[in-house]
């Protein structure tokens, strides 16, 4: 199984993260951080650039191993609004969509077009009979995406909070072929 490595969104487009990119995504967290710390564990203040080098370094080996498959995302001009993945530790026949959008980009419509795009994507590969998408029930913007994206509700699960705005109720929604 093995996804294109760069996936036209109309006004998106998502590329295979590369190391060249970690300044820029560096600066995208930090501009985003009051936003992205309520539901992402590893959005802090000491979050650096070593520790992006290290997340494309992991994403690489992911990608080699057929488990994990990240993107940025890029306007059509070349600005990075995000990051979106697909992962496959739900396991067969299902991956894992995860993604965050740099706050100035946000609520206008990008992250639901890049879930759309790589949904259709993960469709086509081998095995694939499902898309999930798994976020905190306080994450309104995540579940406003899944839901325009037109990913259905299937399970709720209760879990323990890693991060300060979490609710401690991951919400799973899916979408098939």
């Amino acid at each position: 199984m093995e996804p294109p490595e760069m996936i036209n969104a109309g006004e998106l487009v998502l590329k295979r993260w590369e190391l060249g990119w970690a300044p820029d995504a560096l600066a995208a967290i930090q501009e985003s951080l009051p936003e992205l710390r309520q539901f992402l564990p590893w959005a802090t203040d000491a979050y650096n650039l070593d520790d992006f080098v290290d997340y494309v370094t992991r994403s690489r080996e992911g990608w080699a191993d057929g488990e994990q498959f990240n993107y940025a995302l890029f306007t059509a001009v070349g600005e990075l609004v995000g990051s979106i993945g697909l992962m496959t530790r739900m396991g067969p026949g299902v991956l894992e969509i995860g993604y965050w959008i740099r706050s100035p980009y946000a609520g206008r419509g990008y992250m639901t077009a890049a879930v759309n795009a790589l949904t259709r994507v993960a469709l086509t590969l081998p095995g694939i009979e499902r898309v999930a998408i798994k976020f905190d029930e306080a994450n309104k913007a995540s579940a406003a995406v899944a839901i325009k994206a037109g990913f259905t509700e299937v399970a709720r699960e209760e879990r323990e909070v890693t991060a300060p705005g979490e609710s401690g109720t991951t919400i799973v929604r899916e979408r098939r072929h």
